[in-house]
């Protein structure tokens, strides 16, 4: 196996351990030039396409790509939730510590908490990304 390869089989397996499916519909926030490349098309392949982030279907994963400098979290992951279906997950994608961008670790506790979500888990998720789950505490699903 080739180091590329290798590199591919990384990313892909990021975007399973994302929790989606070939059958997910995944929307995504934020997206700009620097965003991770290698991690959108490893999502594109497993679920088939990402949806504009004005569509009108429930998704079941919200990529959201966020930086120090894009404004308001709160309201962000508040616009976020919208199309999320009640199982569904936010993954807040930050720049790693170092990176430009770097959003501090309190500032997203402190946000999901405001919002009402329960982070679960942070991984790796690309060379400049880490990634926080957020998902819709189980008590309060299907109350919207």
């Amino acid at each position: 196996m080739s180091a590329t390869a290798g590199q591919a089989d990384g990313v892909t397996n990021v975007a399973e351990r994302l929790g989606i499916e070939p059958s997910s519909i995944v929307t995504e926030i934020g997206y700009d030039e620097d965003v991770d490349e290698q991690l959108r098309e490893a999502v594109i392949d497993r679920c088939g396409e990402i949806v504009d982030e004005d569509t009108d279907e429930v998704v079941d994963v919200v990529l959201l790509w966020w930086r120090e400098d894009d404004g308001d979290l709160v309201e962000t992951l508040m616009d976020a939730r919208s199309p999320l279906a009640d199982t569904g997950m936010i993954w807040l994608l930050t720049p790693k510590p170092g990176r430009d961008g770097h959003v501090e670790p309190s500032e997203i506790s402190e946000a999901v908490r405001t919002v009402g979500f329960q982070q679960t888990s942070n991984i790796n998720a690309a060379r400049d990304w880490s990634g926080a789950r957020l998902v819709t505490p189980k008590a309060g699903r299907g109350k919207r």
